[in-house]
């Protein structure tokens, strides 16, 4: 107890008031273990002031909290420190309060190599919190605890010129109101996801946020590849577009259904699955002739007895062959530049897989899938080598 009061320039004197009282000192922190209470015995020691009290204060500070750390634990229920131990649990002490009865366990410390092999296992193993409580010995709540934990890192880019394919997965309920979507830009070639945005609704200005991301990073857009969302010209304007040839067929079937019952569905839907191995100029002159062709059967219109108003007879054939005369213009630009992309296959493919990852995890709420979804789009993909998950994690 010296020690304190002699690194502190103290005398002999000094020392030796303090050795005296040091027992009672010792007594008043193992009944209230508060450093204020030796203010208390310091204040009948009045001619020790200055740093040296300090001292003294800092010394039976530490002795303090140590015999807290070490003798003690707090009840987390009624904050009581009349514990003791109790036994074990899967491997770790536990503690009973004598006051309330209320049986616990000391929080455990787990350190940054630990936390990020959870979550890999979580999000890229497919494990649920149950399966990885019981494979470590451990409480879900323990296990919800550290994954709560994990903090993703940023993106490390390399600009460069890109071809994107851009596209939206959604998750939640439409009836119920609560779905999101995360919208990705991706680079077809290495199969990479470059940028990504959570939002509540697939908007033009969602898309907007992408371009001037990629573009302040220093990426350079040399085409867009998209499902004829209007909102994807809009963002990129001036960048050349390419409208996905699964969409349209997608679109046109919308309308024609898959097995059409008159003529003019039966060709419109021959005619956009000639989409995958025609050229332009062969396209659009078939679609000119069955423009002339079918024209009147198109605007063919039925009266409604009762209300006297009006509808279009074949109106589902009618809008598929609007949408494919619409997007026309841009289902060829990949002629531009063997570079381009087609179709979105490419990230289609991605979400699928995503989807299935993120649809073993039930329960989550919006912002763990965001996290689930951050980690998987930084990997680019949901089985990444042992070198991306060193790079990501």
């Amino acid at each position: 107890f010296c020690q304190a009061i002699f690194k502190a320039g103290g005398t002999p004197a000094e020392a030796n008031a303090i050795a005296e009282n040091g027992s009672l000192m010792m007594a008043l922190i193992q009944a209230h273990r508060g450093v204020k209470y030796i203010n208390v015995v310091l204040k009948q020691l009045y001619f020790i002031q200055g740093k040296r009290r300090n001292a003294i204060i800092l010394f039976y500070g530490l002795k303090c909290r140590l015999y807290e750390s070490k003798k003690q634990r707090v009840c987390p229920l009624c904050k009581s420190r009349k514990t003791k131990k109790n036994g074990h649990a899967r491997g770790v002490q536990t503690y009973l309060c004598k006051q309330c009865k209320y049986r616990f366990s000391s929080p455990r410390r787990f350190g940054e190599k630990t936390i990020k092999k959870f979550w890999m296992v979580y999000v890229f193993r497919k494990q649920t919190v149950t399966e990885l409580a019981q494979d470590n010995n451990m409480d879900k709540r323990s296990i919800k605890d550290i994954l709560d934990s994990y903090v993703a890192p940023r993106k490390i880019h390399k600009p460069r010129p890109v071809h994107l394919v851009v596209d939206a997965t959604w998750f939640g309920s439409r009836k119920e109101n609560t779905s999101w979507c995360a919208v990705v830009a991706r680079d077809p070639y290495l199969e990479e996801d470059l940028a990504w945005v959570f939002a509540d609704s697939e908007t033009t200005y969602t898309y907007n946020l992408l371009r001037d991301e990629l573009e302040e990073l220093g990426y350079t857009i040399l085409s867009v590849t998209g499902d004829g969302f209007s909102g994807i010209k809009s963002a990129f304007y001036g960048i050349p577009y390419q409208m996905c040839h699964v969409h349209m067929e997608r679109l046109v079937t919308r309308g024609t259904t898959k097995n059409p019952q008159t003529k003019a569905g039966q060709v419109l839907l021959a005619l956009t699955k000639s989409l995958h191995y025609t050229d332009k100029k062969t396209f659009n002159r078939r679609l000119l002739d069955y423009k002339n062709k079918y024209s009147i059967f198109l605007n063919e219109k039925t009266t409604h007895p009762f209300t006297g108003g009006w509808s279009w007879t074949h109106e589902g054939t009618r809008m598929a062959f609007l949408s494919l005369l619409r997007l026309s213009a841009y289902l060829f630009t990949f002629e531009q530049d063997k570079n381009i992309q087609k179709t979105t296959n490419s990230i289609e493919g991605h979400f699928g897989h995503i989807n299935q990852k993120v649809g073993s995890h039930n329960g989550l709420s919006r912002s763990q899938k965001e996290k689930v979804l951050h980690s998987i789009f930084l990997a680019s993909t949901t089985a990444p080598n042992v070198d991306k998950l060193d790079e990501i994690l």
